[in-house]
């Protein structure tokens, strides 16, 4: 599955990648804010990892499914714990093997260069936060097919794990866990080659596509298209069972069909939106006209300074030198009875501290690191002297004017 989320911090949007098994990923996820309820398990290659509170949704239903139904079919005559202890370990190996099949995506972009903030399991799967994207086919076709194929390699450990178990006279709480281990990671790895786009099997397409036309946006619109077919079909063939056979499943068809549809979409414009940025740099669209505060400016002074000029920061500045930032976040921290006593070079954060960027560095690169670091402005430098400062209202200007009138 992947990619997408908006954890607790400010996060811009991530590029939409392919989903795993029913899985399915959607840029749609940034616009209703993702991970607002997400938690931090941990780090992995340098990848954050996340639980966000539908995962436990996830959790609930497929250990219910497993120990209810799955289970007493394919092993019958055991007691109501065993079913339940096996429906907890295999829903543990499924969600774990979802991890993996995103830490491989993620691994392979980092190997690529690609920045990869984190990941977020929730109620459909995984979502690898992705910033940018591939700069050629075969990096693409990397990226899309570690996903796959580190699930088909998940299934035959599984399977031989099953073998020597069985070999070993091991009992149904190993057995049936590993055998599910191996049918689910084929189902992963076998869904997810689905020429769908934006699954990894669509981003498969969109990359021989690519190569072919050598051209980007042309690949994607095709696989966008292609896409788009797919979730009709789902959506049609879930209506078809809601009212035939089963109601339920086909809710599940007409919802993946739903979010296969809006991250082709989603897919599509953020390839526009990238495509229309590509040769831009960081000079081109920053603001020159320097607004800035002294050092000894009191907290009500930076107040009457937001006011007036309708900015969310301000570098503070002596004598032509650059020495820090301040924004609205820092002045919020300060109760309002110690406005007239605390200056700005007591709460800015100082230079040192402060993520910037340079006039020649590329417009995507900007934004990343305000993604990567949930900032809203950069600092622009160059000769170790502040040159400008380049904003996400800035961006966010110059994509409407290059998207909607083509300059």
């Amino acid at each position: 599955m992947d990619r997408c989320g908006s954890p607790p911090r400010d996060r811009e949007p991530a590029i939409p990648r392919g989903p795993s098994v029913s899985f399915i990923f959607t840029s749609q996820c940034n616009k209703i804010g993702w991970a607002i309820s997400s938690l931090r398990i941990g780090r992995v290659i340098g990848v954050n990892i996340y639980l966000h509170f539908t995962w436990f949704i996830a959790f609930t239903l497929i250990v219910y499914s497993l120990a209810s139904f799955y289970m007493p079919s394919h092993y019958p005559a055991q007691p109501p714990w065993v079913y339940l202890a096996v429906g907890i370990l295999a829903s543990l190996l499924l969600l774990a093997s979802v991890l993996f099949h995103e830490l491989c995506h993620s691994y392979m972009a980092k190997r690529k260069g690609i920045a990869v903030p984190d990941i977020t399991l929730f109620l459909f799967g995984g979502v690898s936060r992705i910033l940018e994207e591939p700069s050629s086919p075969g990096i693409e076709l990397k990226m899309a097919a570690a996903g796959p194929l580190s699930s088909f390699g998940l299934a035959i450990l599984f399977k031989a794990a099953w073998l020597i178990a069985a070999r070993l006279g091991a009992g149904i709480l190993i057995l049936a866990p590993l055998d599910y281990g191996f049918l689910i990671n084929a189902l992963l790895g076998a869904f997810n080659l689905v020429p769908a786009f934006p699954m990894d099997g669509g981003r498969i397409l969109r990359a021989a596509l690519w190569r072919w036309r050598g051209n980007l946006l042309e690949a994607t619109g095709i696989a966008t298209q292609v896409g788009s077919a797919f979730a009709y079909f789902f959506m049609f063939l879930g209506f078809i069972l809601m009212f035939t056979a089963s109601f339920l499943n086909g809710i599940w068809l007409v919802v993946i069909g739903w979010f296969l549809k809006s991250g082709a979409e989603s897919s599509l414009k953020q390839t526009i939106v990238s495509n229309a940025l590509a040769e831009l740099k960081v000079g081109d669209v920053m603001t020159t006209k320097i607004d800035a505060i002294w050092p000894d400016a009191s907290v009500g002074e930076i107040v009457e300074y937001f006011m007036k000029y309708k900015h969310g920061g301000f570098p503070v500045m002596r004598d032509g030198e650059f020495m820090g930032l301040v924004t609205i976040s820092d002045v919020k921290r300060v109760p309002r009875e110690d406005w007239d006593r605390v200056r700005a070079k007591d709460i800015m954060k100082p230079r040192s501290e402060i993520i910037s960027a340079s006039p020649d560095d590329p417009i995507v690169e900007a934004m990343v690191k305000m993604s990567a670091h949930g900032i809203g402005r950069l600092p622009v430098i160059e000769d170790g002297e502040l040159k400008g400062i380049i904003t996400r209202s800035d961006l966010m200007r110059t994509i409407r004017i290059k998207t909607e009138l083509g300059r």
